[in-house]
């Protein structure tokens, strides 16, 4: 059974290490991570919705979670596409012991010309399967069981 625990000096649940927030209302992006993200090609492109607010040069950006920081650039030059460098995404991946299949809610804590600050929340890739089959649509009609 998971243990839980609230701060009393704010709203962070944490659960066998890891921490979980409410969101604060800035923008935010979510991606259940695929094999392009992590080994080997270990690619993270930031999602079209939050081009408009983003630098169009190749900007410094910080992921924060669990009281660590990892800094990396992400390219902002191409209209497109823009995306964080491949070695500072693969430290972040590999620190973190992540896989295809686990979850990534990237919240924006700053953004300015010359930084962007990501606050990350991890979601482990233990999903009933009972939720994926609803995911897919398989299951859309039926309640699920317990």
């Amino acid at each position: 059974m998971a243990e839980s625990a609230q701060s009393s000096s704010d709203t962070t649940i944490q659960l066998h290490g890891e921490e979980f927030w409410p969101l604060s209302g800035k923008p935010y992006f979510d991606i259940i991570l695929a094999k392009t993200h992590v080994k080997p090609y270990y690619k993270l492109g930031i999602p079209a919705k939050l081009h408009p607010i983003l630098p169009s040069c190749s900007f410094p950006t910080v992921l924060t979670f669990a009281g660590k920081s990892w800094e990396m650039t992400c390219d902002g030059s191409n209209k497109k596409h823009k995306g964080l460098d491949k070695e500072s995404w693969k430290a972040f991946i590999d620190d973190n012991n992540l896989k295809a299949g686990d979850g990534c809610v990237f919240e924006v804590m700053e953004c300015s010309s010359t930084k962007l600050v990501l606050r990350v929340q991890i979601l482990r890739g233990d999903i009933p399967a009972e939720l994926l089959e609803k995911e897919k649509g398989d299951e859309a009609e039926k309640p699920i069981i317990l």
